[in-house]
């Protein structure tokens, strides 16, 4: 039962009389056994990430970002120096650590201490970091970080609903799906349907031993192909 019924017979949300508003993001490093995030620094990260996404050389990483795709590595290095700014988005460069080069960045972002929700966002990763077990892993460290070190109830994923890869990779990562927010935004000169998924704390159990049995280096073969899919580590 997800709710209680008060002194006047109505139904309303479950009690949480303990709860206190989490911490931001702390911009912390966060690392696992093949991925490294790293709070966005130019100086450190814009070269990489500019040579990483070059062999995008038709631009389809950025036909459902907000920004994107960029006229040369000027405007490039400009857009990650105002990225790096602030505490709301608060964006990572991801790091394959065989390589130990930046190809890929996402973000905390709409983060709602008081009610302990935050989103991932702003998700951009380069071909080589694609399908990666680095691609997979940094999500998971994300919402690790978000889970377990600050405490959040509920860890949001939203993209344009006609964007299929997005709504694949949400459903694999263990998100389920809330709904269609229809026309939620412009951008690009355009409309956006907004898809919403989310995990919940209660979830996050599950979601978490699904990636650590995924991550094992028994579930690679030596080529580093996966034996067991994500959703088969969850089951």
């Amino acid at each position: 039962m997800d709710h209680e019924i008060n002194l006047l017979g109505q139904p309303i949300g479950f009690a949480l009389p303990e709860w206190q508003p989490r911490s931001r993001p702390d911009r912390r490093v966060l690392e696992g056994r093949v991925a490294r995030l790293e709070p966005l620094d130019v100086a450190r990260h814009a070269d990489d990430l500019w040579h990483a996404f070059a062999a995008d050389v038709e631009g389809r990483s950025w036909t459902y970002m907000p920004f994107g795709p960029f006229g040369g590595q000027a405007a490039f290095a400009a857009f990650l120096a105002t990225m790096s700014q602030g505490d709301d988005p608060v964006y990572y460069s991801i790091l394959d650590l065989a390589s130990g080069r930046a190809s890929g960045i996402a973000s905390f972002m709409r983060v709602q201490p008081e009610h302990g929700v935050i989103e991932v966002g702003g998700i951009a990763f380069a071909p080589i970091l694609q399908r990666t077990p680095a691609a997979t892993e940094a999500m998971f460290l994300m919402m690790a970080h978000a889970f377990d070190d600050l405490g959040y109830r509920r860890y949001e994923w939203k993209c344009d609903a006609l964007n299929a890869a997005s709504r694949r990779a949400a459903s694999r990562l263990g998100f389920r799906y809330d709904g269609l927010f229809e026309q939620a935004v412009v951008y690009k000169g355009r409309n956006r349907d907004t898809a919403w998924f989310s995990i919940l704390d209660r979830d996050w159990p599950k979601v978490k031993r699904g990636f650590e049995n995924w991550l094992l280096p028994e579930n690679f073969d030596a080529e580093g192909r996966q034996r067991y899919g994500l959703a088969a580590c969850r089951a």
